[in-house]
C-alpha cells in the first residue's frame, strides 16, 4: 500500500482541470469522493469509499459515490481494478502499472510495468503488433501471508 496522501494545490489544479476538460461540473462530492481514494491507496470498494467519504460528508450517499467513481474512471483519475468475481475496487494511480492481490489476506498492491515498447520486447507478440495500453493482474502471497503461512506449517 502507499503512503497516505491529500490533494494539494497542484493536485486540486490538476484534478480540477481534468474533471472539467471532461465536461463534468466540479462538484463537492467527486472532491470528496476522490480525496477519499487519496487517503490510503489501498484500493478500495465502492463501499469502502463510502464510509471513508461519509466521515467528511455525512449527506453522501452510496448512489452519488457510485456515480462519482464513474465519472473519476470516465475522465482517467481513477482506475477500475477487478478480481474474478469480487466487487470492483478503485486505484487512483495514473501512472501505467498492474495490480498484484494477496489470495489470503485480499489486499492488492500497484505493480511497476515497464513502459509499452518494453512490452512488445517481452512479451512474444506476433508480428506488427504495437502495445498502446496494457492492463495486468497478479495473484499470489503478500510476503506478509508468506510469513504468516510458513509459521502455519
Amino acid at each position: 500500500m502507499c503512503a497516505e496522501l491529500s490533494l494539494d494545490d497542484h493536485a486540486h489544479t490538476a484534478y480540477d482541470t481534468t474533471v472539467a476538460s471532461g465536461g463534468f461540473r466540479l462538484t463537492r462530492q467527486r472532491r470528496e469522493v476522490y480525496e477519499a481514494l487519496l487517503e490510503t491507496r489501498d484500493h478500495p470498494s465502492a463501499v469502502q469509499v463510502f464510509m471513508r467519504a461519509q466521515k467528511r460528508m455525512p449527506t453522501i450517499s452510496l448512489a452519488t459515490v457510485y456515480n462519482c467513481l464513474e465519472t473519476l474512471t470516465q475522465v482517467g483519475l481513477v482506475r477500475q481494478v477487478n478480481f474474478d468475481r469480487g466487487p470492483s475496487r478503485f486505484c487512483p494511480n495514473a501512472h501505467p502499472h498492474g495490480h498484484f492481490m494477496c489470495t489470503r489476506c485480499h489486499h492488492v498492491h500497484d505493480v511497476d510495468v515497464p513502459d509499452a515498447a518494453a512490452l512488445s520486447r517481452v512479451w512474444q507478440l506476433p508480428n506488427n503488433y504495437v502495445v498502446t495500453q496494457s492492463e495486468f493482474s497478479l495473484r499470489g502471497l503478500c510476503p506478509e501471508c508468506v510469513v504468516a503461512a510458513n509459521d502455519a506449517e
